[in-house]
C-alpha cells in the first residue's frame, strides 16, 4: 500500500485547506496518510501523527504544502532517506514545487498511478573549521553563504580549491551553490542559471569591491575552503537562507558535494525551461503543449 508523509507550513494562506484536501482525496483512493505530530494537535487528526524520525520505515513519498523554504527545509531533514518528495506551491515564487493547488486531483492521481518522474539534485556538505576544528556542519540543497552583518564593513574571503588558491575577494561575501540554488540567491548576485542535474558548484562574489570578480563553474568532486578575515566580527555563515552561524576572523569554511541527494518528484511534460520562463520572466506557458 502506498503511504505518504505530509509536511506543512501552516503559516502559509490555504495551506491548511490543502492539507485537508490533499488527506480526503488520498484516503477515498485507499492511500495511508501520516503528518507530523504538532499538525495532527493542531487538526485534530491524532491518530494520523507520525515523527519524521519514523519515516524510513513508513512513507514512500513526501508531500510539502509551502513555499520554497518549506521545501528546503524538509529536504535538509529527509535527505538521509532519499525519500521523494512533491511539493504543493501555496508560497509565492514555488520554484521547486511541482503541483498547484487548483489541481490536488489530478496530482494525486498522478502520483497513484506512477505517472511521474524523480530528478535527482545535489546537495552540498558544509564544514565551520575553527583552529583546526569543525565546530559546525550542515547540508544544502540551495547554496552555503559567507557574508557580512548588515552595517558592518565589508570582508575578505580567501578562496581556494583542492588546496590552490582560487583569488582574494573583498565585498559582502561569497555564495557557494548547487544548480538547484543557482536561481535563487546566486542568480540575484549575478550568477549563471544551471541546468538543475549539473553536477557542478557555482561560486558566485556577493557586491565584489573589484571590477574583475567574476562567477566561477567548478568542478562537483572539488573541496573548496573560503577562509574568512575582517575587521569586525559581524560576519555569518548560512545554510540555505535558514540556518546561521557567527563567523569570526580566519575562519576556514569547506564545502564540497554532500553524499545526499534530494529526490523531486516531476512531471514528465513540464521542462525546466518552462518554470524558468514562468517563475522568471512572468511568460505564461502551456505545461500541455510544452509552451
Amino acid at each position: 500500500m502506498l503511504t505518504i508523509g505530509m509536511r506543512v507550513n501552516l503559516d502559509k494562506k490555504k495551506a491548511e485547506t490543502v492539507l485537508l484536501q490533499l488527506i480526503q482525496l488520498l484516503q477515498e483512493k485507499g492511500v495511508q496518510v501520516y503528518i507530523e505530530p504538532s499538525v495532527a494537535e493542531k487538526t485534530g487528526l491524532h491518530e494520523l501523527a507520525l515523527p519524521i524520525e519514523r519515516y524510513p520505515e513508513f512513507v514512500k513519498i513526501v508531500f510539502v504544502i509551502g513555499g520554497d523554504g518549506t521545501l528546503l527545509g524538509i529536504a535538509r531533514q529527509i535527505a538521509p532517506f532519499q525519500i521523494p518528495i512533491l511539493g504543493f506551491n501555496v508560497g509565492n515564487l514555488g520554484f521547486l514545487s511541482e503541483a498547484e493547488p487548483h489541481d490536488l486531483s489530478d496530482a494525486v492521481d498522478r502520483v497513484i498511478s506512477q505517472d511521474y518522474y524523480i530528478e535527482k539534485r545535489m546537495m552540498l556538505q558544509a564544514e565551520l573549521v575553527r583552529d583546526g576544528r569543525v565546530i559546525e556542519q550542515g547540508i544544502a540543497l540551495n547554496d552555503v553563504g559567507i557574508a557580512k552583518g548588515s552595517f558592518s564593513r565589508m570582508i575578505n574571503c580567501t578562496v581556494s580549491m583542492d588546496g590552490n588558491c582560487i583569488g582574494h575577494y573583498s565585498g559582502d561575501g561569497v555564495i557557494l551553490s548547487t544548480p538547484t540554488g543557482s536561481t535563487a540567491y546566486s542568480l540575484s548576485c549575478g550568477g549563471p542559471i544551471a541546468w538543475p542535474e549539473l553536477k557542478t558548484i557555482l561560486f558566485t562574489p556577493i557586491c565584489p569591491h573589484t571590477l574583475t570578480s567574476r562567477p566561477m563553474v567548478l568542478p562537483a568532486a572539488s573541496i573548496l575552503e573560503v577562509q574568512v578575515s575582517a575587521i569586525h566580527q559581524e560576519m555569518g555563515l548560512t545554510i540555505d537562507g535558514q540556518l546561521g552561524y557567527p563567523l569570526q576572523s580566519e575562519d576556514i569554511i569547506r564545502i564540497q558535494t554532500s553524499t545526499f541527494e534530494t529526490h523531486l518528484i516531476k512531471w514528465q511534460e513540464r521542462s525546466f525551461f518552462q518554470v524558468v520562463r514562468k517563475k522568471l520572466y512572468g511568460e505564461i506557458v502551456d505545461d500541455k503543449m510544452g509552451g
